[in-house]
């Protein structure tokens, strides 16, 4: 299939590149070492337009599809994965508002998003919870007017920064179908009862804000309800249809830079008399990372694509998440092999890397999820 770019997008690419190149390295390891963002960084990403441009024009959005939204964060990630995280992570949970939210809810959210004057965040993962969604039991229960929310929720993406968080609730226990008990409600997080506590620790992109939610007796709106009432394991599908080739695009930022690191320090690095880059299995490895990177942009520009053109392939997002996954670990793997011990040490661009890569694995449905639900499209 040709994914040639028209001159639009490489117009994109190009900006995203420019402001990331720009902006991101002096503070890279300063976030990554404090596990702190200045949000300053992304008021000036939001003025230059590069939030939220899959939002709708009538939102002040620039209107453009998923793909765009991607060709952002590849960019993003190959100066910094931790950055580029915390800038476009910011609109997390507004791709389940323009595709199920009411036009109040989307009048509301999407323009401040754009605007930097609101931060979303998405809770869906709880304590007993993962991979296994239908197993949440954060519960919303109606009173009156009123959803009363009761539970925890782990793994939050701006758990602490956001102005409205999308929480995964159980509105129908008794449903006999698992996949028609649950519902998504917009909680804003300064109701009462709602409390975040920051997660420190984290292996990698650490500039990104991640917390553990308590909800306690949180009353909202009835209103506040998005899309429909037991829908909301269809509509965290539909989602996920959506981030998890962000996630792909994040895994090719990622490799790249690890293959330019890679590239420069062979280039400069001798041993036994000679460049490390002029040793074969030097050469081969450079050579892999090169290929595994072109053949997983080609797989999430199709699968992206595809996307916005109403073709929801589920088996194709599922190998693209899985894949370009893979793909960014091991190219990190290779990255700090060809470091050696310089590679150990955090002053060493790699070093984040190797460990921001992991995530990718991870995240909105882990590698194995990815290969179940690739077998399925494959098997039936």
């Amino acid at each position: 299939m040709d994914f040639a770019l028209s001159r639009e997008q490489e117009d994109i690419i190009k900006a995203a590149r420019e402001f990331a190149q720009g902006e991101f390295p002096d503070r890279a390891q300063e976030f990554d070492r404090n596990e702190s963002f200045d949000l300053d960084l992304w008021r000036k990403a939001c003025e230059l337009g590069f939030v939220g441009v899959f939002i709708d024009e009538e939102f002040d959005g620039a209107g453009y599809g998923f793909f765009e939204h991607c060709l952002i964060a590849e960019e993003f990630w190959a100066v910094d994965p931790g950055i580029g995280q915390a800038i476009l992570s910011t609109t997390f949970g507004s791709e389940l508002i323009g595709l199920f939210g009411s036009e109040d809810q989307k009048g509301l959210i999407l323009p401040r998003l754009v605007a930097g004057e609101t931060i979303m965040g998405t809770a869906i993962t709880e304590p007993d919870a993962g991979c296994d969604v239908t197993a949440a039991a954060t519960t919303a229960v109606r009173e009156g007017d009123e959803w009363v929310i009761n539970g925890s929720k782990m793994f939050a993406t701006n758990g602490n920064l956001a102005h409205y968080m999308l929480v995964f609730c159980l509105t129908d226990p008794e449903n006999p179908s698992p996949h028609r008990r649950h519902s998504f409600i917009l909680v804003p997080t300064d109701a009462p009862g709602y409390q975040s506590t920051k997660i420190r620790g984290k292996m990698g992109i650490r500039a990104s804000d991640t917390a553990e939610i308590a909800l306690n007796q949180v009353r909202v709106p009835a209103l506040n309800l998005v899309g429909r009432e037991g829908d909301g394991f269809h509509e965290l599908m539909a989602f996920f249809n959506r981030t998890r080739l962000h996630i792909c695009a994040q895994a090719v930022g990622l490799a790249r830079a690890a293959l330019e690191e890679s590239v420069r320090h062979v280039r400069q690095r001798r041993q036994f008399g000679a460049s490390v880059a002029s040793f074969q299995v030097t050469r081969f490895k450079i050579a892999e990372m090169a290929t595994r990177i072109r053949a997983a942009r080609n797989l999430y520009y199709e699968a992206a694509w595809a996307v916005d053109q109403g073709k929801i392939d589920h088996g194709l997002i599922a190998m693209a998440k899985w894949y370009c996954a893979e793909m960014a670990v091991r190219c990190a793997d290779e990255a700090v092999q060809m470091h050696g011990g310089y590679g150990y040490i955090d002053e060493y661009r790699v070093q984040r890397l190797y460990r921001d890569a992991k995530i990718l694995e991870i995240y909105e449905g882990t590698k194995e999820m990815e290969k179940v639900i690739v077998s399925k499209a494959v098997l039936g």
